[in-house]
């Protein structure tokens, strides 16, 4: 009796580590999955980072969360702006400046700026790299 008992036991521990190894595995996969998902990668010429801002802040004016925020406030409002984007390693930006605009309303150039400030770009730059990016919209 003693012996099935022991035997018993071996199965039961060998299903535990199998089911332990098949855990393991599929977070490791998950886990690697996850860290490329997340990975952003690091531009080094200044021509492909402006290409990459100017595409992203594109993404980002026609996207309909900024749309419907726009349309709510400042419905109205058209016309041309051009403004300076400083972004820092990170990719997050670290200044918003208008340079030139045909739109002259204050609360819609200060909800601009505080909406490009919070955004952070789906890519990094090299150690202590900042770069200045002019950047002209249209509403």
């Amino acid at each position: 009796m003693a012996l099935s008992g022991l035997s018993i036991l071996k199965t039961n521990m060998y299903r535990q580590f199998r089911l332990f190894l098949f855990l393991g595995s599929i977070l490791h996969i998950h886990n690697q999955g996850f860290s490329q998902l997340t990975s952003r990668k690091v531009l080094t010429d200044e021509e492909i980072v402006n290409e990459e801002v100017t595409k992203e802040i594109d993404e980002v004016f026609k996207s309909n969360e900024f749309l419907k925020k726009k349309n709510k406030k400042f419905k109205d409002v058209s016309g041309t702006m051009t403004v300076d984007i400083g972004i820092v390693q990170n990719g997050k930006v670290s200044s918003f400046f208008k340079v030139d605009s045909d739109i002259k309303n204050i609360d819609f150039i200060n909800f601009m700026s505080e909406y490009i400030l919070e955004h952070k770009f789906n890519f990094k730059l090299q150690k202590q790299q900042r770069y200045k990016i002019r950047y002209t919209a249209t509403f």
